[in-house]
């Protein structure tokens, strides 16, 4: 046989393939009836000559592993992207700063537990754990409306621009705070930089270039933030050489691929935040002090305001399990045991997603918290240096009532009222405002 465009004499070809039949005959070798029809592949007078077996043939030899790679194949097209599993509303919403945080509470129950017992995988994606805390935890639009009225009600005079979000974990409310006014500015600074990476690829990176030019995340120790390093963006024109604060014993050594250093301050702010409990991290009445203190620097020298929240209550000292219902899965708070001398307790946050054979995320995020008082944060926050100390409190529906209720329930919609001296309840919630 001869190829009748680069005049090539492909009979050694056919030889070859009659010998191979030849030598397996001798073995009594069984050999398929192919359908020899040469296929010829032309590129630059490159003669290729290869032998197909007929379809059916093809089609019996897949077996076990053809099936699965059919499955793989049909699982990859019904991959959804994980925002997929985001309500409309709900694009939004505790940090995972703690400085004694341990990923499991015990080391005999696993992370994720997966409820598939026929082995098959759902390739489908899995919602990130950071995802479901924004959703379930955190209500960034209230928490804003209240640091308005905080900031108009004290000082008043001009409208609040800058804000900085300690213990900020995915930023956000820092994020949320932009939205509202183009001259407004955001710090946001964590300990976790895992969660700030996940800040920057899903809610920076996704909020347009006018937003995320005011956005500055910080990696770093609240009780230090002169040593914090700033995250890289993508926005490097706006955000090089900019730094929480001055920090003058930088190491030259150190690896900056994943941070940029700072050499100018950042405009003084008007209202510093942590929320989500978060100063409940703190373990020690020095480490709180000084925090504040921290906090109290940061502040504008026109005035300004430092907000952080607090839970309480009498269920709050004991063991608790409470669950909230959302459309795509089950979020639950479990409080350990309560230790009345040390005021300490262990708290875990567990998902259980709707989809994907209800797998379940076990101690999603897990935190060793200390259960300040009231009396004892305003002590602390008039050591540091605040003018005054204001309590603002809702009472919380009893705990017995809500085991289960589904998204945020009745107690959204309850009012904060500023008070002088409160009854204890089964459950309460506070925001406390420290006055520069």
């Amino acid at each position: 046989m001869q190829c009748n465009i680069c005049t090539i004499d492909l009979s050694p070809i056919d030889q070859a393939i009659n010998r191979g039949k030849s030598q397996l005959r001798k073995f009594s070798i069984k050999i398929p009836a192919f359908k020899l029809e040469p296929r010829i592949i032309f590129c630059e007078k490159v003669v290729k000559q290869t032998v197909e077996p007929p379809a059916e043939s093809r089609t019996r030899t897949m077996g076990k592993n053809g099936k699965k790679q059919r499955n793989q194949n049909q699982n990859h097209r019904n991959r959804k992207d994980a925002s997929y599993y985001l309500q409309d509303d709900q694009q939004q919403q505790q940090q995972t700063y703690t400085l004694t945080q341990s990923p499991n509470l015990s080391d005999q129950e696993p992370e994720s537990d997966d409820q598939n017992p026929s082995g098959d995988d759902d390739d489908t994606l899995i919602p990130s754990k950071f995802s479901l805390y924004q959703q379930s935890v955190q209500s960034p639009k209230g928490d804003i409306s209240y640091l308005q009225m905080f900031f108009l009600t004290y000082v008043g005079g001009r409208a609040p621009l800058h804000l900085q979000e300690d213990f900020c974990g995915t930023a956000l409310l820092s994020t949320e705070w932009l939205r509202s006014d183009s001259r407004r500015t955001a710090i946001g600074l964590d300990l976790d930089v895992e969660a700030l990476d996940w800040c920057m690829e899903n809610n920076v990176n996704k909020i347009g270039t006018d937003l995320s030019s005011r956005i500055f995340l910080y990696h770093g120790n609240v009780l230090q933030p002169q040593e914090a390093k700033l995250v890289k963006s993508n926005v490097q024109n706006v955000m090089r050489n900019i730094t929480l604060e001055e920090n003058e014993n930088e190491n030259e050594n150190e690896d900056v691929s994943e941070y940029v250093t700072s050499s100018e301050p950042l405009p003084s702010r008007d209202i510093v935040c942590a929320f989500n409990y978060s100063c409940c991290c703190l373990h020690s009445r020095h480490e709180l002090v000084s925090y504040f203190k921290n906090a109290l620097q940061a502040l504008s020298k026109k005035g300004g305001i430092f907000v952080m929240d607090l839970y309480g209550g009498t269920s709050s000292e004991c063991e608790l399990k409470m669950q909230r219902k959302f459309p795509n899965f089950t979020y639950t708070w479990e409080q350990a045991g309560f230790d009345i001398v040390q005021r300490k307790t262990r708290i875990s946050l567990h998902y259980t997603l709707h989809k994907h054979q209800k797998k379940k995320l076990r101690h999603a995020f897990s935190y060793s918290w200390r259960l300040w008082s009231l009396p004892e944060i305003k002590d602390c926050m008039e050591e540091a240096g605040f003018r005054s100390v204001h309590f603002w409190i809702r009472q919380m529906p009893d705990s017995e009532n809500i085991k289960s209720i589904h998204g945020f329930g009745d107690g959204k919609d309850i009012k904060y009222e500023e008070v002088t001296s409160f009854q204890q309840q089964d459950s309460w919630n506070a925001y406390i405002v420290g006055i520069s």
